[in-house]
């Protein structure tokens, strides 16, 4: 069950900044990439610029498009943001790989819903982020493939199978304006 705690925007936004100077990078307290820190980031700068988003739904097979403004991109980006891999209990449960372009963390430990981490980069700048979650019990099986791409885009594409239940399956893309 998730508890959804009101907690004004302004404070989370601070408390977040105070807490990690530079979003997404390790600190002290952090095993892996700060991904809360990150989207916290992104969420406050997202709010403060308000840009026009082109924004597609597709619910099993179903489209709709609209362009709008997002009220509240801390809750627009609130399923990266609850993907953060630096739960105290999953300490070391990651494996972690860098390239020149790529930086990886990736567990086989499937009590752990967030199972891949890719952040994608151009020297010291994330070009793009990509979390695949799963989830399977004995109530339902959830994949989720969450893609982030700064400026340009941001993507959630759910499968989702209930017990005596059929599949649901949805897509929710936002695209930023050119600049």
């Amino acid at each position: 069950m998730k508890f959804i705690f009101k907690i004004p925007l302004g404070f989370l936004m601070m408390a977040s900044a105070c807490s990690n100077p530079e979003p997404g990078k390790k600190t002290p307290d952090k095993s892996y990439f700060d991904l809360k820190g990150y989207f916290a980031a992104e969420a406050l700068t997202l709010q403060q610029q308000n840009p026009l988003i082109s924004k597609t739904v597709v619910l099993n097979g179903n489209q709709e498009e609209k362009k709008l403004q997002i009220a509240d991109w801390s809750k627009e980006l609130s399923i990266f943001i609850d993907a953060d891999i630096n739960k105290p209990a999953w300490k070391g449960e990651f494996t972690h790989t860098v390239t020149d372009s790529l930086e990886s963390y990736t567990t086989k430990n499937e009590k752990i819903p967030v199972r891949k981490v890719d952040l994608h980069r151009s020297g010291s700048t994330i070009d793009e982020i990509s979390i695949i979650l799963h989830t399977n019990n004995s109530l339902y099986d959830s994949a989720d493939t969450l893609v982030y791409k700064p400026g340009k885009l941001y993507q959630i594409n759910k499968s989702q199978k209930i017990r005596l239940m059929e599949q649901k399956s949805y897509l929710i893309r936002g695209v930023f304006p050119e600049k």
